[in-house]
């Protein structure tokens, strides 16, 4: 096992804090933001220098690409119940179609609504994450709902 050297327990006790509330405000999530946090940490531990430079750049930097990281993974599956409205029930060929519109969707479209629909994160931050203008995620998002419900209402389901 590494142990911590100097530069990382120096750059954990001064801005372990911060880089926190970074991840926090993104993730909307104690568990996921402590989760992230630990892991820009282990990160030092592993990689930071002394070089005189203030590691808090660095430490932000990589806060942003952990997001970045977790937010590109495929989400846990959720079963529609989960996130419809309660009494609204669906059958199973309705979150199959749900399921594949979903998949038909280019990966730039899809990356946009796992950040806003399921990650919760505001246009402004998927932008940021995405390396594209708010503009861009904003659309993307907006193809892919109506590619969706065009999709579906092929099905004969009424989205």
């Amino acid at each position: 096992m590494q142990s911590v050297t100097d530069p990382s327990e120096g750059a954990f006790r001064r801005h372990y804090a911060d880089i926190y509330r970074y991840v926090r405000r993104r993730t909307r999530s104690d568990h996921e933001a402590e989760e992230l946090t630990q892991q820009v940490f282990a990160d030092a531990a592993r990689s930071l220098r002394c070089d005189g430079r203030p590691p808090i750049a660095w430490l932000y930097a990589v806060a942003k690409r952990r997001f970045a990281d977790a937010a590109r993974r495929p989400p846990a599956p959720l079963e529609l119940g989960e996130v419809a409205a309660p009494g609204h029930e669906y059958g199973p060929s309705v979150v199959a179609s749900l399921r594949a519109a979903f998949e038909r969707l280019p990966s730039s479209q899809r990356d946009v609504v796992v950040l806003k629909l399921l990650r919760g994160v505001s246009f402004a931050e998927a932008a940021e994450l995405l390396g594209i203008s708010e503009e861009a995620a904003r659309m993307r998002f907006s193809r892919a709902l109506r590619s969706v419900r065009t999709d579906l209402e092929q099905e004969g389901i009424d989205p």
